[in-house]
């Protein structure tokens, strides 16, 4: 299954409208590999590279854990960038791609239209996700 096939089936279960996959490159870096759903122009320029710390995406790529905001749209606490505001969105949840040796290696992310807190089991699933992703793209098994 491809980055694309794959995001698709996670943004369906977890009932979202958006939803992308970045790769960290041999820049340190996260490059979007896929992206599901509707991205305004300014919103595709923000995200198509995204230095670690940085948005939700970045923050994930520095640990081991998700990173939740319930809505985008009125988050006061710094995650959100203006970009993840732009989208319209505004429950998010991003996740870190942890290699078999621990290693971040990219970090998938999906976000619904709605106000959403993520439960403590859809945070465990998107981690799980998260390591299929990176055992697949490293040669192992998903």
């Amino acid at each position: 299954m491809d980055d694309l096939a794959a995001l698709e089936q996670l943004v369906r279960a977890f009932g979202a409208q958006t939803g992308t996959i970045h790769w960290i490159g041999d820049d340190g870096l996260l490059h979007l590999s896929a992206c599901v759903g509707q991205f305004p122009p300014p919103v595709m320029d923000a995200i198509r590279v995204i230095p670690p710390g940085k948005g939700l995406a970045g923050l994930a790529a520095q640990g081991t854990t998700c990173i939740t905001v319930c809505n985008l749209q009125t988050d006061e606490s710094g995650l959100a960038r203006p970009a993840a505001r732009a989208t319209g969105m505004e429950g998010a949840i991003t996740a870190p791609c942890l290699a078999p040796d621990g290693r971040v290696i990219g970090v998938i992310g999906v976000a619904n239209a709605q106000a959403r807190t993520f439960t403590d089991v859809e945070q465990a699933s998107l981690l799980e996700h998260g390591r299929s992703l990176a055992a697949r793209r490293l040669g192992g098994a998903a």
